[in-house]
């Protein structure tokens, strides 16, 4: 069974992977086929739904990119990790929060993410 960081590795990778195909290869490595994907402003369900939505923020935002920022924490087969997405002149848009669950394989089999911090209280 793969390793944590290298499940992560490749998740982070394929965020950053224009080509399709190699985009493919890396989720097929890290995502689970019937993983889910969400966050505020998608919802992707199965793998290649996934490869698809990260296709189209890569055509929408290009030279923009999302960066994984912190180590992860894992329990139980749950973890979290923080990223960040830097436009193309290198500010930082959206800082965030992804918490995700591993399957039986290793893989991940959902991920909720979050942008920015919580509100205040």
């Amino acid at each position: 069974m793969p390793s944590i960081a290298d499940i992560l590795k490749a998740y982070g990778e394929a965020w950053l992977e224009p080509d399709e195909a190699k985009r493919r290869e890396l989720l097929h490595f890290a995502w689970a086929e019937d993983g889910v994907y969400q966050d505020p402003s998608a919802e992707a369900i199965g793998r290649e739904a996934l490869v698809q939505h990260i296709g189209g923020m890569l055509a929408q935002q290009p030279g923009a990119r999302v960066e994984l920022t912190s180590g992860f924490s894992e329990h139980h087969g749950k973890i979290q990790f923080n990223w960040r997405f830097v436009q193309p002149n290198g500010e930082v848009a959206i800082n965030g929060v992804d918490f995700g669950t591993l399957d039986e394989n290793g893989q991940l089999s959902q991920i909720i993410g979050f942008f920015g911090p919580p509100p205040e209280a």
